[in-house]
């Protein structure tokens, strides 16, 4: 996929392309893991051909209610529904969604459990900005 290393054409692709903002905490750390990723790929962000759109959706469930009527367990998803654009065109290149979720233990400190949150969420983000760009190159793969 990534033939030519750095000057391949899915390289160049992933290089040139600038991530729109996301809301929220959650859309910060996935534009930031993508910014991180996609720049890598050849060091250099020149003039962006394409846009990556992203909405993200990030919930919080309790679940596993303990004898004593509180939430022993909880369930944290993160699914981003995106879209690659080709700015020159305006054609929208791809289409896709995709998500992440972990499991967290409520313990009786309520820090523990609130920095076990937010490690899920940081988790979480760098997986979806990884199957985000997996999805992206295989796309540009195919446009070359």
């Amino acid at each position: 996929m990534y033939a030519g290393g750095g000057r391949g054409a899915v390289a160049q692709g992933l290089a040139a392309i600038d991530v729109s903002p996301i809301e929220g905490k959650s859309g910060w750390l996935v534009r930031n893991a993508l910014n991180d990723r996609l720049g890598a790929a050849t060091g250099d962000n020149g003039t962006p051909r394409y846009r990556l759109d992203i909405r993200l959706d990030d919930k919080l469930e309790g679940l596993a209610l303990l004898s004593n009527d509180t939430i022993g367990r909880e369930r944290r998803t993160l699914r981003a529904r995106y879209q690659l654009v080709d700015l020159s065109s305006g054609q929208i290149l791809l289409d896709a969604s995709d998500g992440s979720d972990a499991g967290i233990d409520v313990v009786s400190s309520e820090y523990a459990t609130i920095a076990a949150e937010n490690t899920a969420l940081e988790n979480l983000a760098k997986d979806v900005a990884d199957r985000i760009v997996t999805k992206v190159a295989l796309q540009l793969r195919k446009q070359s």
